[in-house]
């Protein structure tokens, strides 16, 4: 299984998923600013792996820090990273507990302080494929055997530190003896089905199909399609989702054609703040990913665009919601916060 993203001596190594399915090229950020590059430009993308990526980047800030002012880098630290991308709540809570972690150990040596920040954000990296493997064991009993799952974007090992949440459940399921393949819906405009889910699943020899996205409508009907199963990047206390755009279209599609539309993601993309979906603010990114495929123009110059990375499902259409803990469903708001150990 691919390795998105790790902790090394000359600093936090990922896969530059910009490159992919192309190039399979791995980069290496020696500073913090370096790994918020790679988040902003989504060399490293997907809600789990920029929580770890946050985390690393934390650590490496500290670790190349001045002792003599480190309250104040630090802090300069964790806003430069907070201000990368605004919707995966992950990256918060990966920067939020480096931030409880450095509360704990401020005051003492600085090689203590690093040395403490570089075992976390490597332990967060660890849980986090563990994360994914429990959620893939709680979600396999979901997935029909001897049908089709339909996947938007790109919940696999490259959104996360390995294993991946939607696509952990299908590993799970096929782990299991079940006897099932994957319809990638192609994720315009950032295509992240077409150039890297199915070259996840290639890559691990798993049965997978590309659609453009507009053909997710027509495979529904087919009943070819026994259920969706989708990562998120943030939900709301009530159980909306947000997820990559175009995942709201698939969630109604699914409900009309009475197939289950099921959400796999960590307890750490709960965000038990907001009461809805409607709080969850929407990633704005640039009109060239409209108009341009691989640098080549295929709209008219000048034209407006419009470009939400995300957009938010209502609860009604989600059938379940898949964390490590277990599976939650109506109402979310008691099944939520129970899992969550809120209850």
């Amino acid at each position: 299984m691919v390795e998105t993203i790790q902790w090394t001596p000359a600093g936090v190594v990922m896969i530059d998923q910009t490159k992919l399915p192309r190039e399979e090229v791995y980069v290496t950020c020696a500073t913090y600013d370096e790994v918020a590059g790679a988040i902003r430009t989504m060399v490293i993308r997907g809600a789990p792996a920029i929580g770890v990526a946050a985390a690393m980047g934390v650590a490496l800030g500290v670790l190349h820090a001045d002792s003599t002012r480190l309250d104040a880098e630090f802090a300069q630290i964790c806003a430069t990273l907070a201000a990368t991308r605004p919707t995966a709540v992950n990256l918060f809570w990966g920067i939020r507990r480096m931030q409880r972690v450095f509360g704990e150990v401020r005051g003492e040596p600085i090689e203590r302080i690093r040395e403490r920040l570089i075992r976390e954000a490597r332990q967060i990296r660890l849980e986090d494929i563990a994360i994914n493997e429990a959620i893939g064991r709680n979600g396999m009993n979901l997935v029909p055997d001897g049908k089709t799952v339909l996947t938007h974007c790109n919940a696999g090992a490259l959104a996360t530190a390995g294993y991946g949440t939607a696509l952990g459940v299908v590993r799970a399921a096929i782990s299991s003896g079940k006897k099932i393949d994957v319809f990638a819906d192609e994720t315009r405009p950032f295509l992240q089905g077409a150039r890297l889910t199915v070259w996840e699943l290639q890559h691990d020899g798993i049965p997978a199909t590309l659609i453009t996205d507009g053909m997710a409508g027509h495979f529904l009907k087919s009943g070819r399609i026994g259920c969706v199963v989708v990562g998120a990047d943030r939900i709301a206390a009530n159980g909306d989702v947000a997820n990559k755009i175009g995942t709201y279209s698939v969630a109604v599609l699914a409900k009309e054609n009475g197939v289950p539309f099921y959400v796999a993601a960590p307890i750490s993309t709960l965000d038990l703040t907001l009461a809805t979906g409607a709080g969850i603010p929407i990633e704005q990114r640039a009109a060239s990913e409209v108009t341009h495929v691989f640098g080549v123009a295929v709209a008219p110059e000048g034209i407006p665009v419009e470009n939400p990375a995300f957009d938010v499902t209502p609860s009604r259409y989600v059938t379940a919601i898949i964390t490590e803990r277990g599976v939650a469903r109506a109402p979310y708001e008691q099944s939520l916060r129970a899992l969550a150990g809120e209850a």
